[in-house]
């Protein structure tokens, strides 16, 4: 049974949420202790985390850092906070998705169970050790992993599926439709900027490993993967 952490101060909605995604057969942890919310998730193990960001102490974005730090589950915001701003900033910060307060229960259900099934199901892979290698990059999407050089990066799941997509056709564009169909279900409802932010943090993780310039954007098309870049050893 897959469990569903919930970080929410506000104790109607996440009475709320708990009693709605019970219903499908999920397990659902409230977190209660907002100085130790790192701690119950080690002890609680879910497998996706819906977080607000007004929270008491330190605000969900810095609780997105510290999970990102020890794990790549998939965590949603659930926020009151509507800026494009507020959004960007989630997603820079490790955040698979964000859902704006008033919320559909049954939005947010289909979101969870989308998520699961990009990160441990019908989606997510099931040949062991596949890798996909290019220019002494070299990619392992059952891992999250990317090595070069014999150093080694963990990957988020889109990033790692994002890279998977350009890494299968080089120096060849990607349209950027195709990247929101492939990394969303329901990409109808992904702002445009999200694919933005999902490619920057994607570049950090190239340029960590030297690969500087691997990712190429072809304005108002999508982006390409190069065979040829700068590199820094």
């Amino acid at each position: 049974m897959n469990k569903v952490m919930i970080v929410e101060d506000d104790p109607k909605i996440s009475t709320l949420l708990q009693s709605y995604i019970e219903k499908y057969g999920y397990q659902v942890v409230i977190a209660t202790d907002f100085a130790g919310i790192l701690e119950q998730f080690h002890q609680e193990k879910p497998a996706i985390v819906l977080l607000d960001v007004n929270l008491p102490l330190y605000d969900g974005f810095y609780w997105c850092r510290q999970l990102r730090l020890v794990s790549t589950c998939p965590i949603l915001f659930i926020s009151a906070r509507e800026g494009k701003m507020d959004q960007v900033i989630a997603l820079q910060n490790g955040a698979d998705d964000y859902i704006t307060k008033p919320f559909y229960p049954e939005v947010v259900l289909a979101k969870i169970e989308s998520h699961l099934r990009r990160a441990y199901g019908l989606y997510a892979g099931v040949k062991p050790h596949r890798q996909l290698s290019i220019s002494g990059l070299t990619l392992y999407p059952d891992c999250l992993e990317l090595e070069r050089a014999g150093k080694k990066i963990a990957l988020s799941h889109k990033e790692s599926a994002l890279l998977e997509l350009l890494m299968e056709h080089p120096n060849q564009v990607v349209g950027r439709e195709l990247l929101l169909d492939v990394l969303w279900d329901d990409y109808q409802f992904v702002d445009d900027n999200t694919l933005n932010v999902y490619v920057t943090r994607t570049r950090k993780k190239l340029n960590e490993l030297g690969a500087i310039g691997a990712i190429e954007t072809i304005r108002g098309v999508g982006y390409r993967i190069k065979d040829r870049w700068e590199t820094e050893s």
